[in-house]
């Protein structure tokens, strides 16, 4: 993760689907293949970061694909800016997105992301390297809240 600077026009504030909406979409999937498909949209919804700022100095340590995360702190709240170069990954961002875009730094280290993967209905459904990836992602975001 990065401190390097973002440019102007980057939004750190487009919208996120709240952890509360995804888990509904998430409890709604009758199996993990409906599960799956709600992450690729995810990934879908998030915008991407040019080539310009996937810079190693951004990239998130400990996860297999390519995945960047920008971080900023305003008025209390924490925001994020995150990418990927897998297409399932960059929807698991979404899901992280999800629960810590906008939260305060104690609401971001109070939240259980294992909790939350495991109500999602993703518990066991994703191979060890991306499951690692997971929580190397949810604790670079943890990180930047500090």
């Amino acid at each position: 993760m990065t401190t390097q600077p973002m440019p102007l026009e980057a939004d750190f504030h487009y919208p996120v689907q709240d952890a509360e909406t995804l888990m509904a979409r998430f409890t709604q999937a009758a199996n993990w293949q409906e599960r799956y498909r709600q992450i690729m949209l995810l990934g879908k919804d998030l915008p991407s970061l040019s080539s310009e700022f996937r810079l190693e100095a951004a990239k998130v340590q400990g996860c297999e694909s390519d995945a960047w995360l920008y971080h900023l702190a305003q008025a209390g709240k924490h925001y994020y800016l995150a990418d990927s170069d897998a297409r399932i990954v960059k929807g698991l961002i979404g899901l992280l997105l999800g629960a810590y875009q906008g939260k305060t730094a104690q609401e971001i280290q109070d939240f259980d992301p294992n909790a939350y993967f495991k109500q999602l209905g993703l518990e066991g459904q994703l191979s060890p390297s991306r499951t690692n990836g997971l929580n190397a992602l949810a604790r670079a975001i943890k990180d930047c809240a500090q």
